[in-house]
């Protein structure tokens, strides 16, 4: 038996782990892990355009999955691009391996063609960024690599000069079982008493939930049935929180709606449950706030705190909820919901005001009847700017559906990218990438990704031919509005060229054909919408800070529009209000 090489143990560590594909392109000091890779039954090379659409679709696959993922770039110019895609996964804690390939060793250091450091430029966006300068490092460091990007949740990175990938593997490696899921952590019983304790001494207890709360959707409504809380979200909560939740009154944020805002300053006790929520200007800082978080390094960066609990959500309340006495009082619960729900009609307009037959169609429009025509399981991936205003508005959770976007990194082209991940985990589950023409068009490369590989990702497009949110902030700044438009472009036209089914819909009335034709299409698929650049409406007082990076200044005013069928959802959430 031929003696293992350094790439090919690192190719079968990679698959113990649970990896079963790289994402990423082929080349030089990268050939050796792709050729073992090829010589490896149940692993895949997945080709792509461009290593950041790599380190996007991997991030999206560790998100889909709860497993770690993995993508690969080559020397230098190669490894570089991966580098916003793992800042997107590290910031939504996304378990990444990257592997960084590198120049030959006996050159490092020497500024060599293509040389660079990718050891430490990898470091700011990773919990791990070391280099296999040795054979004998392997398998230990790559293991240690795999640790802590599970771990910490995450991205690692090695690095790996061609040369090293090369030789004979050590004959008596160390090999560790290997890490590959994150146990749930139980806060102290003291904190547990402490928060009960403040529950109990509350009149009102506003419940704001983000991402951590995954997996955690009964022990929450137990609660908020147990002391009769109102539930808000921050968008990344949205997905795992939204759903069968009749306390729910809306999203906090400059994209929030309904009555979060109110809930959460009005309270006599907010809890912050799993979420890092960056924009602390929208929460108060008068009230007594308790935050639960997983990691302990997010507790207490955003907002002063009276009580910091290190635990996972789910496992937290449910030691929580039992030593809770239960609140008979709903007045605050009531009133918050129908606040909510008046709130919601207000801006309902946007949404009713003859959007059918507009033109140029307005994008809330393509967002509500993309909403009620996609599947019941669907996974969206959502272009950040105009894109995610629509998602946080129109789509509606159930419990099944998963919407992913760089919601913490804010990165343009992450769609697409994410959607080639999210459709290798399954190809029979239906993905929906939301993509603005703008970020559509910067990794649009990779939309032959999908016809390579015959991947039915459809493409729904909202094609206004601007920057959308970037005119926002000019709006808002007083500026007039410079370098945030785009020629018109037959996106429909690209797509059959390149092999794909492609649609151009500028009338209402052929949207829910278009779609519906797409969606029944079995390969890859792009509905080019023309929408209207003009559709966001915006109150009168929003401030330049209020838009400009997403932040707030003194007026707490969220953007207006509509909200879909939140509305009904609201509604059905005040059969139980007493009524005057």
């Amino acid at each position: 038996m031929a003696k293992q090489n350094v790439a090919e143990q690192f190719v079968d560590i990679l698959k113990q782990a649970g990896v079963q594909r790289l994402y990423g392109v082929v080349g030089d000091s990268l050939n050796p892990v792709v050729d073992a890779i090829r010589r490896t039954k149940g692993m895949e090379w997945i080709q792509v355009r461009h290593e950041e659409t790599a380190a996007f679709a991997a991030g999206a696959e560790a998100q889909v999955t709860g497993r770690m993922a993995a993508c690969a770039g080559s020397c230098g110019p190669g490894n570089l691009h991966l580098i916003n895609g793992l800042y997107d996964a590290h910031r939504s804690m996304a378990p990444v391996l990257a592997l960084a390939s590198h120049i030959p060793s006996s050159e490092i250091g020497l500024n060599y063609f293509q040389e660079t450091h990718p050891d430490q430029l990898f470091r700011e966006c990773s919990h791990y960024s070391e280099m296999i300068s040795n054979p004998q490092q392997m398998p230990r460091l790559l293991q240690t690599a795999i640790q802590h990007a599970v771990g910490q949740g995450g991205v690692s990175v090695v690095t790996l000069p061609g040369d090293i990938a090369s030789q004979a593997a050590p004959d008596r490696a160390v090999e560790h079982a290997l890490v590959t899921s994150r146990p749930t952590v139980r806060p102290g019983d003291a904190e547990v008493d402490r928060l009960a304790e403040m529950i109990d001494g509350a009149r009102r207890v506003t419940l704001f939930c983000g991402s951590g709360t995954a997996g955690a959707h009964a022990e929450v409504m137990q609660l908020a049935e147990r002391i009769k809380s109102p539930v808000g979200h921050a968008l990344r909560g949205k997905e795992w929180i939204q759903y069968d939740n009749p306390y729910d009154v809306g999203m906090s944020g400059l994209l929030g709606y309904g009555a979060a805002y109110e809930a959460t300053h009005e309270c006599d006790l907010l809890i912050l449950l799993g979420t890092d929520f960056p924009y602390n200007a929208f929460l108060p800082d008068d009230v007594q706030i308790v935050q639960v978080d997983v990691r302990p390094e997010h507790l207490g960066r955003r907002s002063k705190l009276d009580l910091a609990v290190w635990g996972d959500v789910r496992e937290t309340l449910r030691c929580l909820i039992p030593r809770v006495q239960e609140k008979k009082d709903r007045k605050f619960l009531d009133r918050m919901l129908k606040k909510h729900a008046d709130a919601l009609e207000g801006v309902i307009k946007a949404y009713t005001r003859k959007v059918d037959k507009h033109v140029p169609i307005h994008p809330e429009y393509v967002a509500s009847v993309l909403d009620e025509l996609a599947a019941d399981d669907a996974v969206f991936t959502v272009d950040t700017g105009m894109c995610n205003v629509w998602a946080a508005r129109y789509l509606t959770p159930n419990g099944k559906r998963r919407v992913i976007g760089s919601f913490s990194h804010g990165s343009m082209a992450n769609a697409l990218p994410q959607a080639i991940g999210a459709q290798f985990v399954d190809r029979d589950r239906q993905v929906v990438s939301m993509s603005g023409d703008g970020g559509f068009s910067m990794l649009m490369g990779d939309f032959l990704t999908l016809v390579q590989h015959d991947l039915p990702v459809k493409v729904v497009l909202f094609d206004n031919s601007s920057l959308g949110m970037v005119d926002l902030e000019m709006l808002v700044a007083g500026l007039p509005s410079f370098g945030t438009s785009y020629q018109g472009t037959d996106y429909a036209a690209i797509a059959r060229a390149a092999g794909a089914y492609g649609v151009r819909v500028e009338k209402p009335k052929h949207l829910a054909g278009a779609l519906k034709d797409a969606f029944s299409h079995k390969g890859p698929a792009l509905v080019d919408v023309v929408t209207d650049p003009n559709a966001l409406s915006i109150p009168p007082k929003i401030s330049a800070e209020m838009v400009t990076g997403f932040a707030l200044s003194a007026s707490k005013i969220v953007l207006d529009g509509g909200v879909g069928r939140m509305v009904q959802m609201a509604r059905s959430n005040l059969r139980n209000v007493p009524r005057p």
